[in-house]
């Protein structure tokens, strides 16, 4: 068994908000210049500055330009500082049990939210991640990782921040979780993938329509399917 591998931007934006915690820097501090980070991690400028993009949208860091600039800790509201807690217990395998169960519990909320907010963008980009995970419905890794970006978006489709912060949260320890089929159940893992793309693509509808019923039961549907033992 594997975890979906998680790209390098996505990979360094983790290991920053470690970073954060493990040093226990305060809202103003300077985690790293870029030239710094460069440095370090050997990584590209694309990488590091999609990774600070990453960061800066979930409210991590403020991203500030010219010389004295780099990434400082950002004003930690309460959906942050949740953040941070969560990422000092990541070590304790039953922090990823209790995300899961706190993403599943969320998942409803979240969806019913977006399918009361969402505009014409979020439509156009969750209709575009569903096609992404027709393309690659033949790969559980690649199927997995387009799973978890349309349900981060679906989050980004909310208005609920709080909640979003929280899913989110919650959604980084589960995104870790082994993602390839048992032995006995391989030969049919494309089968298996095709009806998570069919649950996956009504959800989406359901969302853009505004049906929250429709909603509602496109989650129970996702539920159902998801919770198989795979």
């Amino acid at each position: 068994m594997i975890s979906v591998p998680l790209t390098r931007a996505q990979s360094l934006a983790k290991e920053i908000e470690g970073w954060i915690v493990d040093r226990g820097l305060s809202a103003g501090d300077r985690i790293a210049t870029m030239d710094e980070l460069r440095e370090t991690t050997r990584l590209g400028r694309a990488t590091i500055s999609e990774a600070a993009r990453l960061l800066a949208e979930r409210g991590a860091v403020d991203v500030r330009p010219g010389r004295g600039g780099g990434l400082f800790v950002a004003q930690a509201g309460t959906v942050v500082q949740l953040r941070h807690t969560l990422l000092s217990v990541a070590a304790d395998p039953a922090s990823v049990a209790d995300a899961v169960a706190v993403r599943d519990a969320l998942e409803e909320l979240i969806d019913i939210d977006a399918a009361q907010h969402c505009t014409a963008r979020d439509a156009t980009d969750l209709r575009a991640i569903i096609d992404r995970m027709r393309e690659n419905s033949t790969d559980r890794e690649s199927f997995m990782r387009h799973n978890w970006e349309l349900h981060r978006r679906l989050a980004e489709t909310a208005a609920n921040t709080f909640a979003t912060g929280v899913y989110l949260s919650a959604m980084a320890h589960v995104e870790d979780l082994p993602t390839q089929p048992d032995s006995e159940t391989a030969d049919d893992d494309t089968g298996y993938l095709a009806e998570r793309v069919a649950v996956h693509a009504e959800l989406v509808e359901a969302v853009v329509s505004g049906d929250t019923e429709r909603t509602t039961r496109a989650v129970a549907a996702h539920r159902s399917v998801s919770a198989r033992p795979r």
